[in-house]
């Protein structure tokens, strides 16, 4: 089953991203990783067969970074 978790995050570049998405696939290479930075939130989305979101916190901190975990309303989506 596919896992799907949503972070606000304080990214606001997009060499930014390409060392926070590289640090989690060198972890995680089965994971897919995506960020819209021109949302007001940086949201990245994060999807995978399993993955905690702590790991997801511990790698954007050692990149400077941080995140918080969204919630996400199945009922609303489709």
């Amino acid at each position: 089953m596919i896992m799907v978790k949503v972070f606000k995050t304080d990214v606001l570049y997009a060499e930014e991203v390409k060392v926070v998405i590289t640090d989690i696939l060198r972890r995680a290479p089965d994971l897919k990783v995506t960020f819209d930075l021109e949302d007001e939130d940086k949201i990245m989305r994060i999807e995978g067969d399993f993955f905690k979101a702590e790991d997801i916190f511990f790698c954007l901190k050692e990149q400077g970074h941080c995140c918080i975990e969204l919630p996400i309303d199945l009922h609303l989506i489709g």
